[in-house]
C-alpha cells in the first residue's frame, strides 16, 4: 500500500468449521434451525446465537473486557449499579441517572423497561459523574451530555466493545444510539442437510430395582453435522467512532480478537449431549473498501460425499474468492490459516500469525507458498 492509496475500511472474515453431530441452535418449537439456500435445505445457526456465545466466552473477557449487560429489569440493574459505583455516587444519582436514560419517573425493584438493552457499566459511571455536575439543572444536563459525547462513547472501551460492534438503539431517555460496526451472518452448512432425530431415554433406577423394564421417561431430538460457513464484516471507520474516535492500531486489535474469536466460539446448546467442541479448519481474511460475503461460494451445494466436504468447501471458497477477486478487480490484501493441506492460498501455519498480520494492517510480509 503506498502513502496515496486510501486505507482498507472492511475487515471480511471467512470461516470453515466442520461441527460433529449436535444441534447447537433451536426454534421456538425446538426444531433445529435451518434455512433454504441453492434449492437444498442446509443446518443454520443464528447470527445472535454466535455473538452471544461470542461476548459471554472466556477469551472475550480476557481480551476485550467485561460484555455488556443486557436487560429489561431496570430495578434490579440500578442495584447492581449501586454495588459497583457505590464508592463514588449516591444511591440518589445512580437512580436519577437510570431515570434520565429511560425517562422512567420510579425506580422500584420491580421496574422494567418496555425492551432488553445492553447496558454498559462504565458508561454508566461517566454519565453518573455528569448528572451529579449537572447538580439538577436540565439545561446544563443536557449541555454536558453534548459536550462529553466523545467520551460517553470511549468509555466503550473498558465494558462496551460488544456495544460498539454490534450496535444499540435507544428510543426513549439519553441512552445513545449506537450504528454497530460489525455485521454477522446466519452460519449454513456448505451443502444440503438434513436433521436426523435421536430418540434419548431415561432409565428410573429404582422402577429397574423393582423388576421394570423400558425407560423412565422418553424423547426426541433432532441433529445433524456438517460444514458450516460463518461470515462476518468490520467497519472499521464506525468502529473508531463508537469508541470515541480511538486510533486505528486499536480497532484493529479488535478485529483481530473477533477474527480469533469466530474460528474458536461454539454455542452451548446441547453440548453436554453432543460434545461439538470443534475449532475451524479454514480462516481467510480479506481488507477491503466493502464488505463482500462468500456464501455464493456455495450456492451450488457441495457434493462429495466419498471424501467428505471439508476440503471440498475450501477449494470451493478459494476459487469464489478469485473469481470475485479478478471479476471485480479488487485490490484487497488477503491472508488465510488453513489445517487442511488441500488450501491452495494459506500461507500461515498458525491463526496467531494471522491475526498479527492483520494487526499490523495487512502490512507484514506473508511467506512464500513454498515454504
Amino acid at each position: 500500500m503506498t502513502e496515496n492509496q486510501p486505507l482498507k475500511n472492511f475487515v471480511n472474515i471467512h470461516i470453515l468449521i466442520s461441527h460433529s453431530p449436535s444441534c447447537l441452535n433451536r426454534d421456538d418449537m425446538n426444531m433445529q434451525k435451518a434455512a433454504v439456500f441453492g434449492g437444498v435445505k442446509r443446518t443454520r445457526i443464528s447470527s445472535q446465537s454466535l455473538k452471544r456465545s461470542i461476548r459471554h466466552s472466556d477469551y472475550y473477557r480476557q481480551h476485550l473486557g467485561d460484555p455488556s449487560i443486557r436487560t429489561r429489569e431496570l430495578g434490579v440493574m440500578r442495584q447492581k449499579i449501586i454495588e459497583a459505583l457505590g464508592n463514588k455516587y449516591s444511591e440518589d444519582i445512580v437512580t436519577q441517572t437510570l431515570q434520565e436514560l429511560t425517562d422512567k419517573t420510579e425506580m422500584e425493584a420491580t421496574t422494567r423497561a418496555d425492551a432488553v438493552a445492553p447496558w454498559v457499566i462504565s458508561e454508566i459511571d461517566q454519565l453518573c459523574r455528569i448528572v451529579q455536575a449537572s447538580e439538577g439543572d436540565a439545561k446544563q444536563l443536557k449541555q454536558l451530555l453534548n459536550t462529553n459525547a466523545e467520551t460517553l462513547r470511549e468509555s466503550l472501551k473498558s465494558g462496551g466493545i460488544d456495544v460498539a460492534l454490534s450496535g444499540r438503539m435507544a428510543a426513549k431517555g439519553k441512552l445513545s444510539n449506537v450504528d454497530g460496526a460489525m455485521a454477522v451472518a446466519h452460519s449454513i452448512t456448505t451443502h444440503a442437510s438434513e436433521p436426523e432425530i435421536d430418540w434419548f431415554t431415561a432409565v428410573d433406577d429404582l422402577a429397574s430395582e423393582q423388576g421394570e423394564t423400558g425407560s423412565g421417561h422418553l424423547d426426541t431430538q433432532e441433529f445433524s453435522a456438517g460444514v458450516f460457513y460463518r461470515y462476518a464484516s468490520i467497519n472499521l471507520r464506525q468502529l473508531q467512532k463508537n469508541l470515541g474516535n480511538t486510533d486505528r492500531s486499536f480497532v484493529l486489535s479488535v478485529a483481530a480478537h473477533v477474527v480469533h474469536l469466530m474460528a474458536t466460539v461454539v454455542p452451548s446448546a446441547k453440548q453436554n449431549s453432543f460434545g461439538a467442541y470443534n475449532l475451524a479448519d479454514f480462516v481467510m481474511v480479506n481488507l477491503g473498501h466493502q464488505p463482500i460475503s462468500l456464501a455464493n461460494a456455495f450456492e451450488s451445494p457441495i457434493n462429495s460425499k466419498k471424501e467428505g466436504y471439508l476440503g471440498a468447501s475450501i477449494q470451493a471458497l478459494e476459487s469464489y474468492w478469485n473469481d470475485v477477486s479478478k471479476g471485480y478487480g479488487l485490490e484487497d490484501q488477503m491472508a488465510s490459516f488453513s489445517l487442511n493441506q488441500k488450501s491452495k492460498s494459506s500461507r500461515f501455519q498458525a491463526i496467531q500469525e494471522l491475526e498479527n498480520w492483520l494487526r499490523a494492517d495487512g502490512q507484514s510480509s506473508l511467506p512464500s507458498q513454498d515454504q
